[in-house]
């Protein structure tokens, strides 16, 4: 399971995804995630899913990486989908039993929610596939950058973003080890009860927060030897610069959020 976990991998490529400025692939991923939760109906939708798919088929990457990595919140999606089919009661009643009745408006709702779950996901992964770390970073600082005039700490909240999402990959495979060497000395973590799981899991957590926290001070003593000291006079060695296809990009994204935003409310 801990292995499905992608969130933070960056996959190498030239693709057109992969060569677009990282503020423009920010913009279009916070207007997508925006168009989702205003698409209300079949069409919207099927835009929306059409869009994610002609995204991946452009970036080449696996289809099969995105979806391990809905793996470990598979859970979330089902219980999400019971939820709003069986307590949601508009529309014609397909099914009752028990004193639970399953309508033409749940199994729509259940259906919907799912699929804005799992698109949402695998929007959000492919910004992380196709930009490092560092680009991330850079990008997000210099959108949050007007910020700066009111005080807001804009560059240490991106170095603790692009710090989380180095380190999610190193911290999974650190648990991995911890789980196989636990495994090894005779530890249980599939069978018993729920309680007897919680408490089978203490010799995996206590060694990862341990080794968590060295690797917290091991960087801060580094960082502190550079003589970091924020992002006042830092400057990049490569300069963010917008070109005719992020350009294009980004009108793209607003005419999308605006025909998404015409279609709900007509309906569509």
């Amino acid at each position: 399971m801990l292995k499905d976990i992608t969130l933070g991998q960056y996959f190498p490529g030239n693709s057109f995804i992969h060569r677009l400025d990282p503020r423009t692939k920010l913009i279009f991923t916070l207007v997508y995630i925006a168009a989702l939760f205003i698409a209300k109906s079949y069409i919207t939708y099927a835009v929306m899913l059409a869009l994610l798919v002609v995204s991946v088929a452009i970036s080449k990457i696996k289809p099969s990486a995105l979806l391990r990595g809905l793996k470990p919140i598979l859970f979330i999606i089902i219980f999400t989908a019971i939820l709003n089919l069986f307590y949601t009661k508009d529309g014609r009643a397909l099914v009752s039993f028990w004193g639970i009745t399953i309508t033409t408006g749940g199994v729509k709702l259940a259906a919907f929610m799912v699929l804005r779950i799992m698109m949402l996901i695998c929007g959000t992964f492919l910004l992380t596939y196709t930009t490092t770390p560092i680009a991330l970073t850079d990008g997000l600082e210099l959108l949050l950058s007007p910020l700066k005039k009111i005080h807001v700490p804009v560059h240490e909240f991106s170095m603790m973003m692009s710090i989380a999402l180095r380190f999610i990959p190193t911290l999974i495979e650190e648990a991995d080890k911890i789980t196989n060497a636990q495994k090894a000395r005779g530890a249980d973590f599939e069978t018993g009860g729920l309680a007897e799981r919680a408490k089978a899991l203490l010799p995996l957590l206590v060694p990862l927060f341990v080794s968590a926290f060295r690797r917290a001070d091991e960087l801060a003593i580094a960082m502190e030897s550079r003589c970091y000291h924020g992002g006042e006079g830092r400057t990049r060695m490569k300069k963010l610069s917008m070109g005719t296809n992020d350009l294009i990009t980004i009108v793209f994204s607003a005419v999308l959020l605006s025909g998404i935003i015409t279609l709900a409310r007509f309906g569509l």
